[in-house]
């Protein structure tokens, strides 16, 4: 990466014509995203943690695997079976950082599930000291009778019912200091009329997160939300039209798509003593478009 943020990451044209079917992988992508597997450096902010991380098999979820391993985590990471091949290449990065990774295959949509996921966490690691909320389901649509209601309530369980859950299992095991960091999205506040139904599952986020960090402040607990723009993950070839694709990002200040390493820094700093005053918080990382 080169300091000049303009040409930090690819620049549009894409290759427009890569659709997916859902939930799509990141060895289809052209150009193959950049999760930092080459680039970040571990400062050592993470030793001696466990992390969960759903959504960790590829895109957002990988970049952040990457660098709480590099800063002394191990990692257990949640995917949907059919993604087994890129949590396998996750899970290599981990161990390379000589930490110990944990594949929870499994759909977020099961209450069930979301328990198990912290149970066999903290059978397996030890304990969970970090817990992510990154996985997530984007419904599109072009107008009001597009989106069903097993669209409407899939989103929402997928992406606030499994948060919802997740944090009530994990909680009860989390120690002072702990941290809870929820991916929100640009949409929460932008909320194109193509993601209708995405967009008010990333506000109940933004909002759950701020209810959270109060709930849980008494108990040394911190609760953040980062909020991506555009950003060159498998869901970008699953719900764009090619026009749509080659065009990705060019419309943000910084002229460009982000690339997932450059959300890893932020959800490092959420985790880690480097943000041991910061609760409640969204941090945009959105190519420099506003969000307030």
């Amino acid at each position: 990466m080169t300091s000049d943020p303009r040409t930090a990451g690819p620049r549009p044209p894409f290759p427009g014509d890569q659709q997916q079917e859902r939930p799509g992988l990141t060895s289809k992508m052209t150009p193959v995203p950049d999760h930092g597997e080459e680039s970040y450096v571990g400062k050592g902010l993470l030793i001696g943690k466990v992390a969960l991380i759903t959504g960790g098999d590829s895109g957002i979820g990988r970049a952040v695997a990457i660098a709480y391993a590099r800063e002394g985590a191990d990692v257990a990471i949640s995917y949907l079976p059919v993604e087994q091949s890129d949590a396998e290449e996750t899970a290599r990065w981990i161990e390379k950082a000589d930490r110990r990774a944990l594949l929870l295959p499994g759909d977020l949509r099961d209450e069930a599930h979301c328990r198990e996921l912290v149970a066999r966490t903290v059978e397996a690691l030890g304990g969970i000291d970090i817990l992510v909320n990154n996985a997530a389901a984007q419904t599109v649509n072009e107008d009001l009778d597009d989106v069903t209601s097993e669209d409407l309530e899939g989103s929402f369980r997928a992406n606030v019912f499994a948060m919802y859950y997740l944090c009530q299992a994990a909680v009860p095991h989390m120690k002072p200091g702990s941290a809870i960091v929820n991916s929100t999205s640009q949409q929460a506040k932008i909320a194109d009329k193509t993601m209708l139904i995405y967009a008010a599952t990333k506000g109940a986020i933004a909002s759950l997160t701020i209810g959270l960090s109060n709930l849980l402040a008494p108990k040394g607990i911190r609760v953040n939300c980062v909020a991506p723009g555009p950003i060159w993950t498998p869901i970008q070839p699953i719900v764009k039209s090619p026009e749509q694709i080659e065009k990705l990002g060019e419309d943000t200040p910084l002229g460009r798509a982000g690339q997932p390493a450059e959300l890893a820094p932020a959800y490092v700093l959420l985790a880690s003593r480097e943000g041991s005053y910061m609760s409640g918080a969204l941090v945009p990382v959105t190519g420099g478009t506003p969000m307030f």
